[in-house]
């Protein structure tokens, strides 16, 4: 028997090369990269994954990703990780239209017609999941990169749209927020995040590592959460509880 194949999102690098390794020990993966060839070679290597270059934030591509994989017999899991920060953090008084329209359209614009392109086919084949990678920061305003809170508000309800769409198909559809997560996106602030966690900031007193992440994501794929869809899952420190 064939093993099931997952699509991941942004797997050359950070939270979506960990969940292509986790994935690749029980399924076939497909895992696309936007720029970094070498990384991007280095997880096929590592893993067998198929990688397949393109940038969500151009519809043409994707629709292109949906081709190179129409032969497949089916779709059984779908990660939507991929995803950027501003270029630049910038005060929201400051802020620019072009970076707006930038981040906007690689973390929800394509997310949101990649998944809709990839749920058509879950419903012929009778099955599938579905995971967006979510943030914090979908309800924790960070003035210098106001653009990137809108993308995971905004994402958040896409990921309640699809589960309401696809529950009378079986299909879950499910969010997973992480937290402070040690990646390159962060790496020129990582310093001062580890001062704020070790002062409090942070329940659980660590940053968070991408295995973190990945290992929910497993939990999804096994079926463990298959009658829990829209459920969204933290994986951030505790950082979402309010305490006194």
């Amino acid at each position: 028997m064939s093993k099931s194949l997952a699509l991941v999102t942004g797997g050359s690098r950070g939270i979506g090369r960990a969940i292509v390794e986790e994935l690749a020990r029980t399924h076939r993966v497909i895992a696309t990269y936007r720029s970094q060839p070498d990384a991007a070679s280095a997880v096929a290597a590592a893993t067998g994954a198929r990688m397949i270059p393109c940038d969500l934030a151009d519809l043409d591509s994707c629709r292109a990703l949906l081709h190179a994989i129409r032969d497949e017999p089916s779709i059984d899991l779908l990660v939507n990780n991929a995803g950027m920060g501003p270029r630049e953090r910038r005060d929201i008084l400051d802020a620019t239209p072009e970076s707006f329209d930038e981040v906007l359209a690689a973390n929800l614009r394509g997310p949101y017609f990649l998944t809709q392109g990839i749920a058509r086919r879950m419903i012929e084949q009778s099955r599938g999941r579905i995971v967006f990678i979510g943030s914090i920061s979908s309800f924790t305003a960070s003035v210098s990169r106001g653009d990137y809170c809108l993308s995971k508000a905004a994402l958040s309800m896409a990921v309640k749209l699809y589960a309401s769409r696809l529950a009378p198909h079986n299909i879950p559809v499910f969010e997973i927020q992480p937290g402070i997560i040690r990646t390159d996106m962060i790496a020129s602030v990582a310093a001062a995040y580890e001062e704020r966690i070790a002062n409090g900031l942070l329940p659980q007193r660590r940053m968070g590592e991408p295995a973190d992440v990945a290992r929910v994501v497993r939990s999804i794929a096994d079926g463990q959460l298959d009658y829990s869809t829209g459920q969204v899952l933290h994986v951030d420190g505790g950082f979402h509880l309010r305490t006194l």
